[in-house]
């Protein structure tokens, strides 16, 4: 069995995919890093339920819309158990040709991984809006944050 610090950097690795996956417009690879009865709740509160239905979805999704890439800053990584964990990040989304975060649409990302066939899955992945309803100084602090992580992302490249 792996240790508790490589746990956490396989489930930290599993997540950074699912969002390169998803900043690639990949719906097949994505949607099998997904556990066979994995969940998908999309910022707009969707719910898609297992391999087959996240997979429509995203797949007609990644087809019609110019869908905006992540930045993300990961929180937390935590074992709930030898078999699952969890992960909290806070994402924004930089629109194609774009180069700034869309503050509306900044949210608050939970990933809950299993064990699946001796390898990590995603069980559900959240999307909760990050709204900070009469806190705009958090919500101007959380952007100022992604900002800063996606000036470094640029001068990286």
């Amino acid at each position: 069995m792996s240790n508790f610090s490589e746990i956490q950097t396989e489930i930290l690795s599993l997540y950074q995919l699912l969002l390169q996956q998803w900043n690639k417009r990949n719906a097949a690879t994505m949607t099998g890093m997904f556990a066979s009865n994995g969940i998908l709740i999309g910022f707009d509160g969707s719910q898609l339920n297992g391999r087959a239905e996240i997979y429509a979805v995203l797949d007609e999704i990644f087809t019609n819309f110019p869908t905006a890439a992540y930045i993300s800053i990961v929180k937390e990584v935590k074992m709930l158990s030898e078999t699952s964990a969890q992960l909290l990040a806070v994402v924004g989304m930089v629109a194609s040709g774009a180069t700034d975060i869309s503050p509306q649409v900044n949210a608050i990302q939970t990933m809950t991984a299993i064990m699946e066939d001796g390898k990590w899955h995603v069980a559900l992945l959240q999307n909760t809006p990050a709204a900070f309803h009469g806190r705009p100084e958090l919500a101007e602090q959380l952007s100022a944050d992604l900002r800063h992580v996606l000036a470094s992302s640029v001068a990286q490249n």
